[in-house]
């Protein structure tokens, strides 16, 4: 959940970057092969097994499995589900469905998070759409990750694109700061709100920008499994998630490969 307070950020130097860049590289590299094996008739504890099956193949540790209690390895969130989403055996990928895959490893003591929103065969044209400005809105954001700029540019960058084109951004979960521990500080929300703290960016900030977009209501609710977050009218909702650093000549996606 969203917290509202002034950060205390830890900047991370070149060599931390550099194994940070590792983590999440691999992150998404093996996110990616996930992501090849998702169509109709595929279960989340099928995608739950690969994930576990990659990550003792590439010799990471899954960062999620057992996080605050998480039973699972990968997050795998479906339609209106937004985040957090049980790869359970009982939810089985059809036709039309978008499936939204938030996964993490641990490489030499760094942690890589990133998340894609798959489609499922062909999909509707309101969700080819959600999509594409879900992941259009994270590298809004990323855009603004500049040394000198504010934290409070990389929100507005988002809000005001998805917004721009109809869709709501949910306010309840947001981005967050990533190095030696999963979440650190600060919280990076992909709206502005009243209050905002004050951070001018530097090099050696390390961050995971994370739009989750809905195509309705920006309101959400947690199922009764006390994880799976759902959009509150029951409408799709898309989640696109890179890391990145700060440097002194700009940003670097640290999960791009």
């Amino acid at each position: 959940m969203v917290k509202r307070f002034k950060s205390k950020i830890i900047l991370k130097s070149p060599e931390d970057i550099a194994k940070l860049r590792n983590a999440a590289a691999l992150t998404m590299e093996i996110l990616l092969k996930i992501g090849e094996e998702i169509k109709a008739g595929i279960s989340a504890l099928d995608i739950d097994k690969l994930a576990k099956s990659y990550c003792k193949e590439y010799g990471v540790k899954p960062a999620f499995l057992g996080y605050a209690g998480f039973p699972g390895a990968i997050c795998v969130s479906v339609n209106e589900e937004v985040v957090h989403g049980l790869p359970t055996k009982k939810k089985v990928f059809k036709e039309g469905d978008i499936v939204s895959l938030d996964f993490g490893v641990i490489k030499d003591g760094f942690y890589g998070d990133v998340a894609i929103t798959f489609p499922v065969g062909k999909i509707a044209e309101n969700a080819e759409k959600l999509l594409k400005v879900t992941r259009e809105s994270l590298y809004k954001g990323i855009e603004q990750a500049l040394p000198g700029n504010k934290l409070i540019d990389i929100s507005r960058a988002v809000q005001r694109y998805v917004e721009g084109h109809g869709f709501s951004v949910v306010r309840d979960y947001a981005g967050h700061g990533l190095g030696r521990s999963l979440h650190e500080d600060p919280q990076i929300t992909n709206y502005v709100y009243k209050g905002y703290p004050d951070i001018t960016l530097e090099p050696g900030m390390t961050f995971a920008i994370e739009p989750m977009v809905n195509e309705g209501t920006y309101k959400v609710k947690v199922k009764r499994d006390k994880w799976t977050v759902v959009t509150k009218d029951g409408k799709l909702s898309a989640h696109f998630e890179h890391d990145i650093a700060i440097t002194e000549n700009g940003y670097i996606i640290l999960s791009e490969i």
